[in-house]
């Protein structure tokens, strides 16, 4: 059973049935029309107060909820349960599955948010998330590169990930730098490290891993980037007018040929 399937049952045992697409029903409210948010608002947070669900099962309905609905709400609810100040530890079976879903081709919207406003913005969390969904495959598995579904987990992670710590994040950078498929996720990562309102990186290194990069000349942001770097400044909001003021030089400056 997937785990679609799994919380479609799940909805179904608590009497509230697909009637299309996009709508649901309750059979106590057959009259009423829900959304996919509204079943997503009434029903994210039942499956942490469910006692018939054992802890691994809530992780299987809450990704499957967000599967059947893709919204956001699930997700957050699926996060404060573990960021509660309650000290929950985080089973092995959340980060299975979130890996899975940033392996597919196709990734909801609401998955990639998660990863970044929920797992990296949270200083519960955030420390635990980047290693267990990236940082640890590249200490434990040089050969993982060569897998066309870690790339694009990877490439997923390393472009969310400006909330994270530098130094939880710089080593996995630093290995990232070395596969040519990555580089442009590392650069995204940089750039989303420095414009993030909860961004953080450090200046030295974050210009010398972009000379790494290799990338054109022309690549956009590349130049404006490079001139706060090498300016010292560590985010855009500490100092609006520096990145402003880098986008006029570059536009000033004559590309190398």
């Amino acid at each position: 059973m997937t785990d679609r399937e799994r919380a479609r049952r799940w909805l179904a045992e608590a009497g509230i049935q697909q009637t299309g697409p996009d709508t649901w029903r309750h059979d106590d409210e057959p009259d009423r029309t829900l959304t996919k948010n509204d079943v997503a608002l009434e029903c994210s947070s039942w499956i942490f107060e469910d006692d018939d669900l054992d802890e691994d099962t809530r992780i299987h309905v809450a990704f499957g909820l967000m599967d059947l609905l893709d919204q956001l709400w699930t997700a957050i609810e699926l996060h404060m349960h573990y960021c509660s100040g309650k000290g929950r530890p985080i089973p092995p079976s959340l980060w299975d599955a979130l890996r899975a879903r940033l392996e597919a081709l196709h990734v909801t919207e609401c998955v990639t948010y998660q990863l970044w406003c929920e797992w990296f913005e949270c200083v519960d969390t955030q420390e635990h998330a980047f290693p267990a969904l990236l940082g640890d495959d590249f200490a434990t598995d040089p050969t993982a590169a060569d897998d066309d579904a870690f790339l694009r987990r990877a490439a997923r992670v390393l472009e969310h990930s400006g909330p994270v710590p530098w130094p939880v994040k710089q080593p996995t950078y630093d290995r990232a730098v070395a596969i040519e498929p990555l580089r442009p996720a590392v650069f995204r990562g940089i750039l989303s490290s420095y414009h993030d309102y909860f961004g953080k990186l450090e200046p030295g290194p974050a210009l010398a891993l972009l000379d790494r990069l290799g990338l054109p000349n022309d690549t956009e942001h590349l130049s404006p980037l490079r001139t706060v770097l090498a300016a010292g400044h560590t985010n855009h909001y500490a100092a609006p007018d520096a990145w402003t003021a880098a986008q006029r030089t570059s536009a000033d400056r004559p590309q190398e040929l």
